[in-house]
């Protein structure tokens, strides 16, 4: 009974088995079936989506605001979110419709500029202009339109266009200290200092803040103007954390203008203090040692930048012509060719190169 017994158990283990081994296989069968219907219907659904790019719109994320189009297809909040959340997920050319539609439903000028937006960023430019002079007449009060008119002139190489843009802004209100900046800036382009330094005296007036007042000390710092040294002062007089580098760096290139180099030490020394990873600092500090023939300490401070920053290319740069001026070509042809490796538009380093390898 006992050897029976155990037949019988074992005929039982084995039945169950078969039958597990059975129904393992046979749901191994299913899966394997979903995942290829799976797949065959993805890669239909993504070959469907490449030949026509606007059926994603019935597929997550857009699915659901696409479904509340159809049912609402006035709304024009609808079309502006979809439109957003294609551009959050780089569809600038999908969102151009729903912008497009937005603008044609509500005629608002904050949406007809999000559409503007979009056809710059797609490279729809005529059309784009197009909309920017219609909206710069339409809508008079808002003068983003003359603004990005001014911008678009500048990118296609017309700056008198974009000049008049910033006058119509000042003319309509000239209390405005972004138009006066822009207008400044393009003047100093224009290498119209005297200009330039009007329109941005105006808008640091109205407004003193850093980007303003940094290009205005730079323009009098090139001139030697010690006006910089003042918008430099009252610019960190604001500073009430002591944590600015700009305004001081400036001060700093201001006496190196003027060859008042221990100043001009000290202002960089204290740009360094304040954050210790701004090279520029360290090249002009070391720049006036090589000019005074302290090859040694300049040395150093290049050094210290390539240690700070091992991707600048002028540390390197200033580190050739401390080895050229102590005569080690060697050492000097290595770093120009460091240099000119991180920047291949530095000419003065590929100059350099040349020189101490002919």
């Amino acid at each position: 009974m006992r050897a029976a017994g155990e037949i019988w158990l074992r005929s039982n283990l084995c039945l169950e088995s078969v039958i597990l081994c059975m129904t393992r296989l046979v749901l191994k069968t299913i899966v394997a079936v979903y995942i290829i219907i799976g797949i065959h219907s993805c890669g239909a659904q993504d070959a469907s989506v490449k030949k026509d790019p606007f059926q994603a719109l019935g597929h997550p994320p857009f699915d659901g605001i696409t479904d509340s189009i159809k049912r609402f297809p006035g709304n024009a909040a609808l079309y502006l979110r979809r439109a957003s959340l294609l551009s959050q997920n780089n569809q600038q050319n999908l969102a151009t419709p729903d912008y497009k539609k937005a603008w044609e439903l509500t005629g608002d000028d904050g949406v007809n500029l999000e559409y503007i937006s979009n056809l710059l960023i797609t490279d729809h430019l005529a059309e784009a202009m197009r909309l920017l002079k219609l909206g710069a007449g339409k809508f008079p009060f808002n003068t983003e339109f003359n603004r990005r008119l001014g911008e678009v002139y500048l990118q296609k190489g017309e700056p008198d266009s974009a000049l008049a843009q910033y006058n119509i802004i000042i003319q309509r209100d000239s209390t405005g200290f972004e138009a006066w900046y822009d207008k400044g800036m393009l003047l100093a382009r224009l290498k119209d200092t005297t200009g330039a330094i009007k329109a941005l005296e105006r808008s640091f007036a109205q407004l003193p803040i850093n980007y303003s007042g940094m290009a205005l000390a730079n323009i009098y710092a090139a001139k030697k103007n010690p006006r910089a040294l003042d918008i430099c002062n009252i610019l960190l007089a604001q500073d009430s954390v002591a944590v600015q580098t700009e305004p001081v760096y400036m001060k700093g290139v201001y006496y190196t203008e003027v060859k008042e180099y221990d100043s001009a030490i000290k202002q960089f020394d204290l740009c360094i203090r304040r954050d210790w990873k701004m090279t520029d600092a360290y090249i002009e500090k070391g720049i006036i040692f090589f000019e005074t023939k302290k090859i040694d300490s300049a040395m150093k401070i290049f050094n210290m930048a390539a240690t700070v920053s091992n991707t600048d290319a002028d540390a390197y740069f200033w580190m050739a012509r401390c080895y050229e001026a102590i005569g080690d070509k060697q050492e000097a042809a290595a770093n120009y060719d460091r240099a000119f490796s991180l920047d291949n538009s530095f000419t003065e380093a590929h100059d350099g190169l040349a020189r101490v390898t002919k």
